[in-house]
This record gives structure tokens, sequence and C-alpha cells, in this order.
């Protein structure tokens, strides 16, 4: 196992005396793959910028040059962001969220990841209903 050990002692990171700018690691672990390399780009820029309470007051104009990112490509990455839920945007003023809670994806076909344990229920009742009433079919005379 790799013991963790400080490296620059006089370089630690501490919260800044103005500004927030943490980044919650599980916006990495939880939500970066599902987003676009201009989204990701996008949230980190904001997640530096915004004050305390998540709130960024840069026009779209601003970003998209600090980004070098054209100003149609930052305003759907931005859409993209607020439909997974991770900003909210009123112009002049976007505010980084907290964090939602990731529900575990399930695909509802057997043998295609997990299913919730309703369905697997639901379907092996149909299942021995069917069974059941096909026995009960061929014995009938």
């Amino acid at each position: 196992m790799i013991q963790k050990r400080v490296l620059v002692a006089e370089r630690l990171r501490r919260p800044p005396s103005t500004g927030w700018s943490w980044m919650d690691r599980r916006f990495v672990r939880d939500h970066a793959a599902q987003l676009s390399r201009d989204a990701v780009q996008l949230y980190f820029f904001l997640a530096a910028v915004s004050d305390g309470q998540g709130l960024s007051f840069y026009g779209d104009p601003a970003v998209a040059a600090l980004l070098r990112m054209p100003l149609d490509t930052l305003i759907r990455a931005r859409d993209e962001l607020i439909a997974n839920d991770l900003i909210a945007w009123q112009a002049p003023l976007t505010q980084v969220l907290s964090l939602p809670v990731v529900p575990v994806r399930r695909r509802r076909e057997p043998g295609q990841g997990l299913i919730q344990l309703a369905d697997l229920l639901r379907s092996a009742n149909a299942e021995s209903s069917t069974s059941s009433a096909r026995e009960n079919s061929r014995r009938l005379p």
C-alpha cells in the first residue's frame, strides 16, 4: 500500500480567505463521465470562481473568452450542467449547486445489469403464474 505523505508542507491547501473554490471529488467520480468535455471544463471554472454560496457573476462573453470557447459551445455546456442539476442560471448569475445524490443506474432487462428487487419479484411471480397456468392447462382433459 502506498503511504501518503505531504510533499511540500509549506504549500498545504487551505480554504481561501476570500471566495470559495473547493471542488467536491464526487463530481469527478459520479458526474464527469456523463458530461461533455466542455461541460466539465465549465463546471471546474464555475467552481473555481464562485463565492462561498456557489455564486458567480461572470457574463457569457467573459467566460467564453477565458475558456477559449465559442459562445454557442458555452451555452450548450451550461444547458448540459443545468439539465444534470449541477448548476442554476439566471442571467447574470450562475450558482454551482450542491451535488445531487446519484442513483444507481439500473437496467430492467435481465442479464443487463442491476435490477430493482421489486422488478425481480414481479418477474419471478409472473413466470411462476405463467408456469402454473401452463401446467394446469396440460392437466385438463
